[in-house]
């Protein structure tokens, strides 16, 4: 059809992955002894490959005007989808018919040379883009207003902080008229003012006729972006339609997995995997485990982990969120906020974080638990770890609930009149 702009018909990428026949070694010292030994005894390790698939049999068209939201836990091949999209690698088998320009941000600074000013990455972006230059010069101040980094316009970009980078990234990839505009959650680097100005610009490429592919894991944010929803589960299409259904499959699908594998066995999880979350339990203030909570009362929240590393490992961060059933994080609680990092057993243990006076309205949720080592290495991270539910209590001391359907926090405030 004439306004179809991008065919996908069962794309696939399998990835071969590399085996040894011992264990990994964790430690520097193990590294380098078992190269040493390796060396002497002159012996060659046997590898084993895996096949793995990322992304199997995969189809969807987009017409023009077309604000497709990707969607799918840690794994489910979404980064991959986006890749292939934007000709960073090849599929193993299928096709991509692509009609018109692609614009692609999939990380901070995507297509920028560090060397280069902003200035110039400017018109190098737009002439990979096929633009000529005086297109480009057309849309440069407007580009350059929106990012708002006049002042650093002849600095060359490898200066820039994370939030310039994205600020100017984003600008190029969404004023240089690209017929697709292909967008990661490379968002959440910039601040929310700018987050939602990113946002509305998206919603302005739509309604002029072009199509945005847009991955995120808030719900919300992709149900107030797109009209339509792909869901992705083990590189798979799992739901192709409307954008709330997708929502409404998607969240189902994460209720299923919390549901029915344990902790330890999750694959939806990123990290070093030198520690991984092994068990999850709310406690009460006599210590008894708990499956429904009440708001107003107090508890503990325990996350058991197992330390591969086979080392004490110090000032590790430890945090939750709080999720609604829309996936919109309403409560973050970490350990350097308090500076009370905790410290790591060398083989099993558990952590443990108290709340008082729960302030959760009736409902249910999701926890994302992250564990990393200091500020510069991610041990363990789950995105849909565990669920909770929230059934009664007296946070007021009044018998009264809120509106749990219309906010989920509760807190108390004192009213007079006067």
């Amino acid at each position: 059809m004439s306004n179809l702009v991008l065919q996908v018909e069962n794309l696939s990428k399998c990835y071969q992955i590399a085996h040894r026949s011992n264990a990994p070694n964790f430690l520097l010292r193990d590294a380098i002894a078992s190269s040493v030994r390796s060396w002497l005894s002159r012996k060659v390790r046997t590898r084993s490959t895996e096949s793995f698939w990322a992304l199997e049999d995969v189809s969807f068209s987009l017409r023009e005007g077309d604000r497709l939201g990707v969607i799918g836990r840690n794994g489910a091949g979404k980064s991959t989808l986006l890749k292939l999209l934007s000709r960073i690698t090849e599929p193993t088998r299928g096709q991509i018919e692509i009609l018109g320009r692609v614009a692609s941000l999939l990380e901070v600074g995507t297509g920028f040379h560090p060397e280069l000013t902003g200035r110039e990455n400017v018109y190098l972006n737009g002439a990979i883009l096929g633009m000529s230059r005086s297109e480009i010069r057309r849309k440069f101040d407007e580009i350059v207003q929106f990012a708002e980094v006049e002042r650093f316009l002849d600095t060359p970009v490898k200066r820039y902080s994370s939030g310039m980078y994205v600020r100017l990234a984003f600008a190029v990839a969404a004023h240089l008229e690209p017929e697709i505009l292909i967008v990661d959650e490379v968002l959440a680097v910039g601040d929310t003012q700018f987050q939602q100005k990113c946002l509305n610009k998206m919603e302005d490429v739509g309604r002029e006729g072009r199509t945005v592919l847009f991955v995120s894991h808030n719900m919300q944010t992709i149900g107030a972006l797109c009209n339509r929803g792909v869901v992705l589960e083990g590189g798979r299409v799992a739901f192709n339609g409307e954008v709330q259904q997708a929502i409404e499959v998607y969240l189902e699908n994460s209720y299923q997995v919390i549901r029915q594998v344990p902790l330890l066995e999750r694959r939806d999880r990123s990290g070093s995997g030198r520690v991984k979350i092994s068990s999850f339990r709310v406690l009460d203030s006599q210590g008894q485990a708990v499956e429904i909570l009440k708001s107003g009362l107090d508890y503990e929240f325990e996350f058991g982990y197992v330390n591969y590393s086979g080392q004490i490992l110090e000032n590790v961060i430890v945090s939750f969120a709080i999720l609604d059933e829309r996936g919109q994080t309403i409560l973050l609680l970490r350990t350097s906020f308090t500076e009370s990092n905790v410290v790591l057993n060398s083989s099993l243990g558990v952590v443990r974080g108290r709340l008082n006076d729960l302030p959760l309205a009736n409902g249910s949720y999701r926890l994302a638990i992250f564990f990393s080592y200091r500020e510069s290495e991610v041990l363990d991270y789950l995105q849909d770890a565990v669920s909770i539910v929230v059934e009664g209590g007296d946070f007021f001391g009044t018998g009264q609930v809120g509106l749990p359907q219309k906010c989920k926090l509760l807190m108390k405030a004192e009213w007079r009149s006067l």
